[in-house]
Parts: structure tokens; C-alpha cells; sequence
């Protein structure tokens, strides 16, 4: 079996605090998860990382993403059928969910569920049984599912893509990852541990990377966040000689979106610079969106960190237009 704890590689305190949260929900006999997170902050490797130290871990890991499918073939997936129950069933099928009985089933991208089949998956969370497609008799599973997204689910709910009952089901345990950006020197830390992963699979001796290379991505916002990273030096390696990554060797966009920025003020959000309330409006959903992820879509979390009162933070995020009256 492999060891996906030596993949969360850093030593920022929000990656030592990741370890020991994963550990204690592994642990625990909690039957759902919920994971947070930009895309390419590792959600999938975090959610391998809870099954494998859990008691679960001799059993399957399903990975299903739920953005691949269109929602009647994700319900077929997911729950199998019957001989019969569709043109083209020409035999009973077994759906991931049985076969990852008393495993773990990992539903990437949940938000993009379609919402009758958020209410089938609510039932399964709650009773722990489910009905294959043209089935009559229900059939009875010991499953955890681990859920994760890249959006604020709350907002999601409000807006009515995302049903609030599954919400609240799904928020009993929250995991929040940290963006690349805020992690310090884990970037160059990460940078480290794909270079020597490279060198073995490319056959390279590749020394690292020089020190004007190391200010550049110390410097870089990594949207892309810790995949954009992996693919960059995968991508160095496949196509540049030398012994030493050099700034050269970087994209244009890189070098364009660090350039000037060393001992410069952040920059506000782009809008005419005339327009007072357009701008201030501007920084306000930027600093509650951000707050909103970093509490995991809790709003009474997100108002304790923005120092508000959560009747505060409602009113105004409905005054921005963030959230429904």
C-alpha cells in the first residue's frame, strides 16, 4: 500500500496542523468529511491520506468525480442497476458505493451533483442504504464518503445549486487546505522534493534551482497552487539541459507576474479608480469571500474572523449582493 503521508511534504505550521487534523478524523469513526480547498491543493491526496489511517484502510478508496459524468450515468456509477432497468442494461451492475463497502468513497467536485441526486446521496448519509437504478429492495452499506470542493457550498446553497439539508449533513467535519501562497517556504520545500522526484524518474542530476529562480517563486501567487508547481518543474525538466533551473527556464507569465513586485504594496482590486464605493464595495467581497473560505463556508466561523457579528456579516453580505434576503 502506498504511503501518501510522505506526499503532504512542507513544514509550515498550517501543513504540521493539516497532518494532525487528518490523523484525528482518520482516526475517528466520523462517516463523512468535507474538504475545502483551491484546485491543486491536494484535496484528492488529503482524502486518500484520512482512509489510509483509518480502520477502513485495508478496504477500498473509490475515487469518483462527479463533475465527469452527466448525473444519469453518475447515478448508474454510483449505485449500480438492474438487468432491465434501461435500454442498453443488458446485466445487473454493481455500483462503486457496494463495491466500497466498509471502504472509503471520495466524491471530488460535490457541488457539481445534480440536485435529484443530492437528495439520493442524502438518504444514503443518513441511512446508510441506497437502491440500485430499477431496484425495489434496498441494499445496506458501511461507507465513509469524504466530499470535497473548490467553492463556498454556502453560497451555493443560497443561490439554490446546492441543497442545504446535504450542506449541514457534509459539514460535520470540515477541512480546510491551505493555498501555496500562504504557506511560505513550503514552496521552495515542495520545489526540493520534485526535483529529486524528476531526477529519478527522468534519470537527471539536476542540482535545484538557483537562488535568483528560488526569489521568483517565493514571490509567485501559484494559482495553479501546488499541481501549477509540479507540472512547471515536470515541464522544466522535459524540455531544458542544464544542471540548474534557472530564472530563464520560467514562463513569460511568471516572470511578467513577479516583475516589479518586490518591495511594492499589494495592488487593490482592479476597477476605476474614480469610483469610491465601486472599489470599496470591490475589497469588501474580496475580504468575505476569503474569510468564507478560510472558515470552510461556516458563517458564524467567518464572522469571528473578520471581528463581526454573524447579523452583521449577513447584513452585509446581502447588501453586496453576496447572499439572498
Amino acid at each position: 500500500m502506498a504511503d501518501y503521508s510522505n506526499e503532504l511534504v512542507g513544514t509550515s505550521p498550517a501543513i504540521e496542523s493539516l497532518r494532525k487534523l487528518v490523523d484525528k478524523i482518520g482516526r475517528s469513526p466520523t462517516r463523512t468529511v468535507l474538504i475545502y480547498g483551491e484546485t491543486g491543493t491536494g484535496k484528492g491526496l488529503v482524502a486518500r491520506m484520512i482512509h489510509q489511517v483509518s480502520s477502513r484502510a485495508a478496504r477500498d478508496f473509490v475515487d469518483i468525480n462527479c463533475a465527469a459524468l452527466p448525473a444519469s450515468l453518475l447515478e448508474s456509477e454510483l449505485f449500480g442497476h438492474e438487468k432491465g432497468a434501461f435500454t442498453g442494461a443488458v446485466d445487473r451492475k454493481l455500483g462503486l458505493v457496494e463495491a466500497a463497502n466498509q471502504g472509503t468513497v471520495f466524491l471530488d467536485e460535490i457541488r457539481e451533483m445534480d440536485l435529484t441526486l443530492q437528495a439520493k446521496l442524502l438518504t444514503l448519509l443518513d441511512t446508510q442504504q441506497f437502491r440500485r437504478v430499477g431496484a425495489v429492495k434496498p441494499v445496506k452499506v458501511d461507507v465513509r464518503f469524504i466530499a470535497a470542493t473548490n467553492k463556498v457550498l454556502l453560497s451555493e446553497v443560497t443561490s439554490g445549486r446546492f441543497r442545504e439539508d446535504l450542506y449541514y449533513r457534509l459539514q460535520v467535519v470540515a477541512v480546510n487546505l491551505p493555498a501555496l501562497r500562504n504557506r511560505g517556504d513550503d514552496v521552495l520545500t515542495l520545489a526540493r522534493h520534485f526535483i529529486a522526484r524528476f531526477n529519478r524518474s527522468y534519470g537527471r542530476a539536476v542540482r535545484g534551482l538557483a537562488p535568483e529562480t528560488e526569489d521568483i517563486l517565493q514571490r509567485y501567487a501559484w494559482p495553479g497552487n501546488v499541481r501549477e508547481l509540479e507540472n512547471l518543474l515536470e515541464r522544466i525538466f522535459i524540455l531544458e539541459d542544464e544542471n540548474e533551473i534557472l530564472p530563464r527556464h520560467l514562463p513569460d507569465r511568471i516572470l511578467r507576474s513577479v516583475a516589479g513586485t518586490k518591495d511594492q504594496p499589494a495592488q487593490p482590486v482592479a476597477t476605476d479608480p474614480t469610483d469610491y464605493h465601486a472599489a470599496t464595495e470591490a475589497f469588501q467581497r474580496g475580504l468575505i469571500g476569503q474569510a468564507m473560505s478560510t472558515a470552510g463556508g461556516n458563517p458564524q466561523e467567518a464572522a469571528r474572523l473578520l471581528g463581526l457579528s454573524r447579523h452583521a456579516l449577513r447584513h452585509q453580505m446581502i447588501k453586496l449582493g453576496l447572499l439572498k434576503a
